[in-house]
């Protein structure tokens, strides 16, 4: 049929979003009404791809002809499609990327494996790393490092002069030594020999690419040349920053991925007349949320294509730049939930870990939450818990009549917040049937049953049912709050913008709790991100490196590699037919404060200052700035370059001029469209009218309780709020929560699940602020701290975030307080304590303890902050000395005192405490007292923020309330504990013991007694006597240690409190290493002898082999000396990874951190840029861990040169003493120490190695040219390796499933997880 003649004119503009179910389409020809579609993205029994059907569609509704479906798709009529797709996204979390190799620095072949040394889960003893992408790796002669070094502030070892072949300057302004020059002849045959494989793609990663890309160029000429079809460089697709783990991840992901990509839009196009999409405008969305050509669009930038659209169709939707109140954005939909917040500009991350890859490159602040209407419902040890299992979609929900199990979506259901009839029949095995309410009905009245009989409660099936949304939604507030308060905003200055098909049923409800007063729904809401691919702007960044002070004739040279970038930029943008008129630009300078890693990309503001905007975002983010004698440096000048799109805010502007100027009336009763039940909090179930969206008139006002439905969509108007009806938005007016009436008397597992979420919250936010408001990098960066609420006893309540080694053993420092001072203490009264007999772990770890006092003037609670301080003191300069063997040795110790005390902050006692060691033998004073006062006042701020919340909390329900369900929740841990050791008794009997020894000899010993009421006694009698060393333990060390290793045994998520040790009895012999003396040393036995007494009880329980058994901790300490003879110290100290203990089910993972700590290793280019080493190898040790039916994991090998006079210190253990195997499955290898020196031959002609044994514990002076060569132990194996069915490989548990986006806020909560 022809097409008719007023239609062939007709110029169709076409957004699409295909998502992981759906895909959706939108689509506006001018004068007419908008087009939205909605398809199932993979239906191969209608069509081969929806995107393409989509667009057939939208032109056979413009054409008014049909376009028969096979034939290519007519491209008169399209001005313009713009898309967003989940290709890459899918590949990544599947992983069903291209096959690919990878070319690195030779000495770093496993650097991508290893990656940051952190396990993904704190408390799995089978710990499953994510897989690295690419399928073969291979290392490349080629090395270069920096000339000079950050802590070389007077600059006498910076070289400006460029020798040919040896000294070179990098993109950045440094100069760079070529250590090693790129053997061509040997990179051509290692291609040649990957050709010969079939593997035809190539990721390659060079250390300091980012600064002198040369060789990587010089690779990916010679890999064209020999035919390979796609090269990623590492200075080419990420963001060409420092770190070479996030960057060499991000070209092997670009590797895996582009070629999909290539591979979809190569069969996308071909789907157009002629095979090609060149005449007709095609863009795509990348993770930052701009817009770039088909032609240009990578994988590695399409990560976040379909969740980068909704964000900005929120800001175009909902942000009204006059009024400026920021949005927090909540995208719901059935598999997951996206958090994201819009204040004028769109906020970027430069390093995120998507789907367990770590990705340098700019993507849009977006964090995965929840896994949204799936979430999965249980009642687990006392607690209703949601998710964070999901049931997807499929089976998916219990209603979707495919034996799934019970979920959020038929919580919403149950309660009538769905309306069956206004669903379509796609459910069933046949996908013909409607929603199953039936089976739902009856799966909540036997779970109500069941929660009913375990607490002696008669709820109804609704009640429970809205237990579990009530939990949900708080679980999702949590990190609502985080989201925002990590960056310094108040959550109740911002409005919610609620969009994805589920986020109508919650948005009055979570606004509610966050204390939100609107909550912001466009009418294309359930497409939303389809939508913001048509509003968004065609986006081309370009970013170098830089390294200057912003100070002087820098600003100038700033300012005209800005303006170099901006040509660059602009000549991209043009060349995508954007109009010169058409293009503005952002400036970005990312600035730190010198001595700091805490870089900010600055936006250059309208005034034109860029420091001053840094310093008004670090006093903003981070409550505090530094003098203006601290030096500002720029690492890195970026040009963001946009094509506008046109008039892209008009229903933002729309929303603005309808609220200030509409007269709102009540809604038309005639417009109810039926009545159902619905069940609300308070009320119970109530008659609901329900209103279908397109019969209300704009100006209409819906008071709840109503249900508002439009096609894709239901919103829930609860009582006490309501909905107004505008043109483009419903924008729902939420009341402020009051207080509310909770019985004192009995527990309701309801209001347990959300009180557990409460105080788990106040420590969280507790840690926003000390981390806000620290100065040190151990605290503010390292985040090595931990933030506690604590009953008026002591008992803890709820300890965030975990750092494994500060689990519990806070509460041993409360308890000493509380009964040392018990009457003593009064409102205002801020401690400090830190030695072992006061409940310290080692004296650097200090504790600032609040009595939190209620209005009966007595105390209810207290908080507690504890934190890592550099430098306390100690012996030859360092709080943590490899051969100390007094307490007095290791730094001022604190039993107590009394830091506030009528309002008073007790600076002089507090200096005259951290000076006191400079007075000993051998001892400095603390040489960072700045550091040392700020942190305390960074912890007494963060206690007084805790305060705060849980006197609100008492204000909120009363102080009985809140006691009630501290102790409840104490008691449920103990329930979790019992249950589990009643079920050990079951197969283990009544008693059972084990055995380790230390290095030096000295045996730990542990009997485990178990009776049938679920108590038990650990008794460590036997234990060997304290040792004349810092191996010694304080008590509150193996306190942790059951703690963790109870919660590792159950593999469950239980609180994490005081109720976990009620059933435990605790034998320490006193004067034992696990009991010592007041005056022994201790420092190493928080980072060694805390992980031996894990490896002991695993051992006893019989549940793993054993780990790498310490923490493997290396420190290097230097001077710089002036020519005037003015000197500046500087220290470095990590942790290094080892191989983990196989279990009955599982091999042990490699070169991983295990137990007490989960710290980060320094990237490479960081640690070499910073101070005077070389970084000449960091691999796995093969072959390392024990062999057996599962074998151990392999331990690590980690080697550093010296460019300078260095001191090295070593605290290791299993040096002398193998990690066992069990089951008869072999040890793993020992560790071993050494001290590589660069000696002259006898001859004289050259120089020549010499490999010397450190010993486990030790501190060396180093020269130019000696090496320090870690090689740490491997996991102990389970099982005989000559078992029928022996198994190879990595551990088999089952994929991890990944978060879509894990924006700042992960990178937050992992960094804080990967700490100790």
């Amino acid at each position: 049929m022809a097409v008719p003649s007023d239609c062939m004119n007709k110029r169709v503009k076409i957004a699409i979003d295909r998502g992981g179910t759906f895909t959706d389409i939108w689509a506006h020809i001018e004068g007419e009404e908008d087009i939205v579609l909605k398809l199932l993205s993979v239906d191969p029994s209608n069509y081969d791809d929806a995107p393409t059907e989509g667009i057939r569609r939208v032109l056979s509704i413009a054409r008014g002809v049909e376009v028969p479906r096979g034939t290519p798709l007519p491209k008169e009529n399209l001005e313009y499609v713009r898309m967003g797709t989940t290709v890459a996204t899918n590949a990544l979390l599947e992983r069903k990327g291209a096959k690919h190799a990878l070319l690195v620095t030779k000495g770093l072949r496993d650097l991508l494996e290893i990656g940051y040394q952190s396990r993904p889960r704190l408390f799995d003893l089978n710990i499953v790393k994510p897989e690295v992408l690419y399928s073969e790796v291979r290392e490349v002669e080629e090395r270069v490092t920096i000339e000079g070094f950050d802590e070389d502030v007077f600059g006498v070892h910076k070289a400006s002069d460029v020798i040919a072949g040896l000294l070179v300057e990098g993109s950045s302004g440094d100069m760079i030594r070529i250590l090693t020059p790129l053997d061509e002849r040997a990179v051509r045959a290692t291609l040649r020999s990957l050709r010969s494989r079939g593997i035809d793609t190539v990721a390659v990663c060079f250390a300091h690419s980012y600064i002198y890309p040369n060789h990587e160029a010089h690779v990916g000429q010679l890999a064209l040349e020999e035919g390979f079809s796609h090269v990623s460089l590492s200075s080419a697709v990420a963001a060409n920053m420092i770190k070479m783990v996030p960057r060499g991840s991000s070209a092997s992901a670009d590797a895996y991925l582009t070629p999909e990509i290539k591979s979809y839009l190569k069969g996308f196009v071909a789907g157009f007349q002629d095979g090609h999409l060149d005449d007709v405008r095609t863009d795509f969305m990348q993770s930052d949320g701009g817009l770039v050509s088909h032609k240009s669009f990578s994988g590695l930038k399409g990560i976040l294509s379909g969740p980068a659209g909704g964000v900005v169709g929120y800001s175009r939707t909902s942000y009204v730049p006059e009024i400026n109140t920021p949005i927090v954005g909540l995208d719901m939909g059935g598999t997951s939930t996206d958090v994201s917040r819009y204040g004028g500009i769109f906020e970027h991350v430069f390093e995120t870990t998507t789907a367990g890859v770590t990705i340098q490159s700019p993507q849009l602040d977006i964090n995965t939450v929840a896994a949204g209407g799936g979430s999965i419902l249980a009642w687990r040890n006392g607690l209703l818990t949601v998710g964070p299992e999901s049931a997807s979609s499929h089976p998916g929900p219990t209603c979707y009549r495919k034996g799934g199990p019970l979920a959020v979506t038929d919580a919403n259901l149950f309660l009538g917040r769905l309306v069956p009839d206004f669903f379509p029949k796609i459910f069933g095995p046949s996908e013909n049937e409607e929603l199953d309410t039936d089976a739902v009905q009856n799966k909540f009245i036997e779970l109500t049953k069941v929660i009913n009989a375990d607490t002696g409660k008669t709820m109804s099936p609704e009640e429970v049912a809205y237990g579990f949304l009530d939990v949900a939604n708080e679980a999702m507030c949590r990190p609502i709050r985080a989201l925002t308060e990590a960056k310094g905003y108040e959550i109740g200055k911002h409005n919610l913008a609620v969009f994805g098909g589920a986020g109508g049923q919650h948005a009055c409800e979570i606004a509610a709790k966050l204390g939100i007063p609107q909550a912001i729904i466009h009418k294309y809401s359930s497409i939303l991100s389809a939508y913001g691919m048509a509003l968004a702007d065609v986006v081309q960044e370009a970013q170098e490196p830089v390294n200057v002070t912003y100070v002087g004739s820098a600003i100038e040279e700033l300012e005209a590699r800005l303006d170099a970038l901006r040509s660059t930029v602009k000549k991209a943008l043009l060349n995508e037919n954007i109009q010169t008129e058409d293009i503005y630009y952002e400036d970005y300078l990312n600035m730190r404060y010198q001595g700091t890693e805490t870089a900010m990309m600055i936006l250059r503001p309208a005034r034109g200052d860029f420091k001053e905007t840094f310093l008004e975002q670090h006093l903003r983010e981070f409550n505090f700035v530094f003098s203006a004698s601290r030096p500002i440096l720029v690492d890195d000048v970026r040009i963001r370059g946009i094509g506008g799109s046109g008039n892209v805010t008009a229903d933002a502007d729309k929303l603005h001029y309808e609220l200030r100027h509409t007269k709102f009336c009540h809604v038309e009763a005639a417009k109810v469209e039926r009545q159902i039940t619905t069940y609300f909090s308070g009320v119970g179930i109530v008659s609901t009218p329900v209103y279908l969206l397109e019969n209300i008139q704009p100006g209409s006002m819906v008071p709840g309780p109503a249900m508002i439905l439009d096609k894709t969509q239901s919103i829930v108007v609860v009582p006490g709020s309501q909905a107004k009806i505008l043109t483009a938005h419903v924008v729902m007016d939420i009341p402020q929560s009051a207080s509310i009436q909770t019985s004192s008397m009995t527990v309701d597992p309801i209001q347990l699940s959300v009180f557990a979420h409460r105080f788990m919250s106040i420590a969280e936010q507790m840690g926003r602020i000390l981390q806000k408001t620290s100065m040190s990098l151990n605290i503010k960066e390292r985040l090595d701290f931990s933030c506690a609420v604590f009953g008026p006893d002591g008992g803890l309540v709820a300890n965030a975030p975990h750092v494994p080694v500060h689990l519990g053993s806070m509460s041993y420092a409360v308890k000493y307080q509380h009964e040392l001072l018990q009457g003593e203490l009064q409102p205002g009264d801020v401690l400090v304590s830190n030695h072992p007999e006061a409940g310290g772990a080692h004296l650097p770890d200090v504790t600032v303890i609040t009595p939190v006092f209620s209005n009966r003037h007595e105390i209810a609670f207290y908080v507690a902050s504890r934190g890592h301080h550099t430098d306390i003191g100690g012996l030859g300069g360092t709080s943590m000395p490899p051969n100390s063997t007094e307490l007095w040795q290791e730094g001022a110790a604190i039993k107590s005192f009394r830091l506030i005390h009528d309002g008073k902050f007790d600076e002089e006692g507090i200096k005259k405490i951290l000076t006191a060691p400079g007075d000993l033998p051998g001892c400095t004073p603390s040489r960072r007292l700045d550091d040392n006062l700020s942190d305390l006042k960074a912890q007494v701020a963060a206690n007084n923020k805790g305060m705060m919340l849980i006197q609100a909390l008492m204000e909120e329900y009363g102080q009985d309330v809140v006691q009630l369900y501290m102790r409840a929740i104490q008691e449920n841990a103990e329930i979790a504990v019992r249950a589990y050791l009643r079920q050990t008794l079951e197969k283990k009997g009544a008693y059972f013991s084990g055995m380790d020894q230390m290095d030096n000899g000295s045996e730990m010993h542990l009997a485990v007694t178990i009776d049938s009421s679920g108590s038990a006694t650990f008794d460590f009698t036997g234990t060997a006597l304290e040792m004349y060393s810092n191996m010694n333990a304080p008590p509150s060390i193996t306190y942790s240690a059951i703690i963790y290793s109870l919660r590792l045994l159950i593999g469950l998520d239980i609180p994490l409190n005081q109720g976990c040790l009620s059933p435990i009895s605790i034998v320490l012999p006193k004067g034992s290493f696990l009991n010592p003396s007041s005056g022994a040393a201790v420092c190493a036995g928080n980072t060694q002898t805390s992980q031996r007494v894990v490896d002991v009880i695993l051992k006893t329980f019989s549940a793993a082999a054993a780990s790498h058994g310490c923490m493997n901790c290396l420190g290097f300490f230097g001077e710089v000396k002036n020519t005037d003879g003015t000197e500046h110290s500087y220290a470095f100290g990590e942790t290094i990874c080892g191989g983990s203990g196989a279990t009955a089910t599982a091999h042990g993972a490699s070169a991983v951190h295990t137990h007490m700590t989960n710290t980060r290793i320094t990237d490479p280019e960081t640690l070499e840029r910073r101070y005077p080493v070389i970084l000449r190898e960091f691999a796995i040790r093969k072959g390392s861990g024990g062999k057996g039916r599962f074998n151990g994991g392999d331990g690590a090998v980690r080697d550093i040169e010296c460019r300078g006079p260095i001191r090295f210190s070593v605290i290791t253990e299993r040096r002398a003493i193998a990690p066992y195997g069990m089951q008869h499955g072999g040890c793993g290898a020992k560790g071993v120490n050494y001290w590589v020196k660069r000696v002259e031959k006898e001859d004289g002609e050259g120089f020549e190695e010499r490999w010397v044994n450190m010993g486990s514990k030790n501190m060396v002076s180093m020269q130019k040219g000696d090496r320090c060569v870690i090689f740490t132990p491997g996991g102990g194996a389970w099982g005989l390796e000559s078992d029928n069915d022996v198994v190879t490989g990595e551990a088999d548990t089952g994929k991890i499933q990944y978060p879509r986006a894990a924006g700042s806020l992960a990178a937050t909560v992992n960094a804080q997880a990967e700490s100790n």
